[in-house]
């Protein structure tokens, strides 16, 4: 099963991050995934800054502000756009941060780091990635028929598992949560209102999909990933979890909760969200490698 039915429109080896930003990338869903959507406050210093379909998170301080994925190539200036809506700079964003480095979170990364300067952190197979501008091979969505080049960075900051990163006072630490893609990472951190404090967590893809011919339970040229990714899961069930936002919205009703947010009554704030989000994400992870195992008997 592929995830996207993707075609080069010229984001080619050798563009600069300004014109891959420009021509973008065309898919199937590109167009309902780079729809406008007005930016929102979610919890504290945390704020929604993304598409309609993609998520992007700000994380603000009077010292300067974090960055959490950036959708599309093509998204980079309605992101922007989004973040000065709010009354902060681009220019005042210090770090950059990726959950996994498909080119619909990471793609705008480039055109966005080129404009603050920020630095840009990831996990080792997510750094090799961002910088080729292409999957690597032991991606489940790897297909060497239908690659995808984005613009390339050329200095990442590697990060280990659990390692803390500072902006002023922002502490944000990251969750290695490899099965959706090797490098996929979750990150968290506390936002306050008041004397309110929350823990958010920027929830990665827990969602087993792959290209035509991959088997989460190996084969002859692929390792079984079946179990790292079942702990994968079971670490974001487990961590400290008052309010999530997954990377595609829809994971955890970011808009549902949105809608149906009052000035008595935030629904992102939510008991058990991060174990509703794994337990989903499990069963759908059982199902494939029960269609595996099937195939393989």
């Amino acid at each position: 099963m592929k995830h996207l039915a993707a075609a080069l429109i010229g984001v080619g080896i050798g563009l600069g991050a300004a014109q891959a930003a420009e021509q973008g990338v065309h898919c199937h869903y590109c167009d309902e995934w780079n729809q406008p959507q007005a930016p929102f406050k979610v919890f504290g210093n945390t704020w929604y800054v993304g598409t309609a379909a993609l998520s992007a998170l700000l994380v603000t301080s009077p010292e300067g502000h974090v960055l959490l994925d950036a959708a599309l190539p093509q998204s980079a200036a309605q992101i922007r756009k989004n973040i000065e809506a709010l009354g902060f700079r681009l220019q005042d964003v210090k770090l950059i941060l990726n959950s996994h480095p498909h080119y619909d979170h990471s793609g705008a990364i480039p055109e966005l780091q080129r404009i603050s300067g920020a630095t840009v952190a990831a996990s080792a197979p997510s750094k090799a990635a961002l910088m080729a501008g292409v999957n690597a091979k032991d991606d489940p969505q790897y297909d060497p028929k239908d690659v995808v080049q984005i613009g390339k960075l050329h200095q990442v900051r590697e990060i280990a598992d659990g390692e803390t990163l500072s902006v002023g006072p922002l502490r944000l630490t990251a969750h290695f949560t490899p099965g959706h893609t090797p490098g996929s990472t979750t990150w968290t951190w506390r936002s306050c209102e008041a004397d309110v404090c929350r823990n958010i967590v920027y929830a990665d893809s827990l969602n087993p999909i792959s290209t035509d011919g991959f088997l989460y339970t190996g084969d002859a040229t692929h390792p079984d990933i079946s179990q790292s990714f079942r702990t994968s899961i079971r670490k974001v069930a487990a961590l400290p979890c008052d309010v999530v936002v997954s990377v595609h919205p829809g994971f955890t009703n970011t808009f549902d909760k949105l809608k149906a947010r009052t000035p008595a009554s935030n629904p992102f704030v939510e008991e058990n969200g991060c174990r509703k989000y794994a337990e989903t994400a499990m069963q759908s992870l059982e199902r494939r490698i029960e269609k595996e195992s099937a195939q393989k008997r």
